[in-house]
């Protein structure tokens, strides 16, 4: 398979996918013209001006949504770009991302919030979505211009200090009542900073042995557990990012059948990984929050596969090379996710047999692109939807090697791991972003077929 002009626009070029596994169940054709999703059935006949693309044991799903990416543009260049970033998301699968607003300078303004987004338009391969800072600076004392990011080009319904709480119990309820009045979300980094304070890993067995200030669950509960009776009390819709305890997880399963309007995300490395990990010192485990125990990952599996934890989202968090090859202490928190997401889901919760592929879209596509109200991503792959389409063989293993991944960070934990699934192409509105991934040659969406995209 190859990839086509990049600058062609996407209404010149017709493509008619065979076979494909429409999510990991009947067999279908897809045909994709001018952006849209045109026909869908077996056997379609082909137009004449089609490029046909034999789909045989490949899933067709929607595009991946990412609510929780850290793209560093402005301002921190050396560790990601727009460019890369969202390079890598195509690889991954990704057709949208929500880029976090802890840049410098911070996404609090309408100004920032529009320079990513028109940052995005131009690197063209997925759609970027800004997310708003909750307070001035992430510094946790004064709202930040909440309504004007909403009424900004980037039209923000996403807000969030991530990387920091927002700890202060009155800005939090005073943040979830300005963003009710346009249906935003508040998402919550829950994080009690006077109880993680020089924390260094997961306070437990083995932050006993390796001497390391622990980090202790209930720092994160704690803060869960006000803010969703916060949300409770002011009708308003709260996100929790990066859920990591099991505690998390009941409190949530708890909020949710009182009918708090809350939902939750769980990254990929806290499906898989668990704190034992630190025990060789190797700063590429060193994350925020950090990770967890046995029991811990079990309970998040449950919970993502029974629906209290409601999507994936990355935490894609790339730092320049010196920032995490150094002592633990020194080390920065983060990991690269973008490249590495599906194939960490398949692993840990369809091979498990946990969840299949339909539920797979579901928290990766469909729900994630509710909460971030992005009308055009997590559709059906149906006739007159948006083609927002990747195609996954399943069988495809590979061994991870963050020296050939297009993002700039080589801080994945999963280097040197065999993991299951292989993003064969994504589709972006209607333009293959990728064309057989394996080939590491993607294109863009150029200027002029992304001018209509929202």
């Amino acid at each position: 398979m190859n990839t086509q002009n990049p600058n062609a626009p996407a209404a010149a070029v017709t493509y008619l996918i065979r076979n494909a596994s429409i999510l990991g169940r009947d067999t279908a054709d897809l045909l994709i013209r001018g952006g849209l999703i045109t026909a869908v059935g077996p056997a379609l006949d082909a137009p004449e001006d089609a490029k046909v693309i034999d789909a045989a044991g490949l899933i067709a799903l929607p595009g991946m949504v990412d609510l929780h990416t850290h793209l560093r543009e402005p301002g921190r260049e050396d560790a990601e770009t727009v460019e890369t970033g969202t390079r890598a998301a195509a690889l991954g699968g990704f057709t949208a991302v929500h880029a976090m607003a802890n840049s410098n300078p911070v996404a609090d303004t309408a100004g920032v919030v529009e320079q990513v987004h028109s940052l995005g338009r131009r690197s063209g391969w997925v759609d970027v979505r800004p997310v708003g800072a909750v307070t001035v600076g992430l510094e946790g004392e004064q709202l930040a211009e909440l309504g004007a990011m909403a009424d900004s080009r980037a039209r923000v319904r996403v807000f969030s200090d991530d990387g920091k709480c927002v700890s202060d119990p009155v800005l939090m309820r005073r943040a979830l009542e300005y963003v009710k009045a346009f249906d935003g979300v508040i998402a919550q980094h829950a994080q009690e900073p006077r109880l993680t304070e020089g924390a260094q890993m997961n306070e437990g067995d083995v932050s006993a042995v390796l001497g390391l200030a622990g980090w202790p669950a209930v720092a994160e509960e704690s803060i869960i557990a006000r803010d969703v009776l916060l949300a409770q009390h002011t009708g308003s819709r709260l996100h929790v990012c990066h859920v990591s305890t099991a505690g998390s997880v009941e409190i949530i399963r708890w909020a949710k059948e009182r009918g708090v309007r809350v939902t939750a995300e769980v990254t990929p490395h806290h499906l898989l990984l668990t704190d034992e990990l630190v025990r060789s010192y190797d700063p590429v485990y060193k994350v925020n929050p950090p990770l967890r125990t046995a029991a811990d990952v079990e309970a998040l599996r449950r919970g993502l596969a029974d629906g209290t934890i409601d999507i994936v989202g990355t935490d894609h968090a790339p730092h320049p090379s010196e920032h995490k090859e150094c002592e633990w202490a020194q080390a920065a928190m983060g990991m690269t996710g973008l490249e590495t997401a599906l194939s960490v889901v398949q692993h840990t919760m369809i091979d498990t047999g946990m969840m299949d592929w339909e539920g797979f879209a579901r928290v990766t596509s469909v729900t994630p692109a509710v909460i971030g109200a992005v009308e055009t991503q997590g559709r059906p792959l149906a006739a007159g939807e948006p083609a927002n389409v990747i195609l996954v063989n399943p069988s495809a293993r590979r061994t991870v090697d963050p020296n050939k991944m297009a993002s700039k960070g080589r801080n994945s934990p999963f280097a040197g791991l065999e993991l299951p699934g292989l993003v064969q192409a994504t589709f972006f509105a209607g333009h293959p972003t990728v064309l057989d991934a394996a080939l590491n040659t993607p294109h863009p969406v150029s200027t002029e077929e992304s001018a209509w995209i929202a």
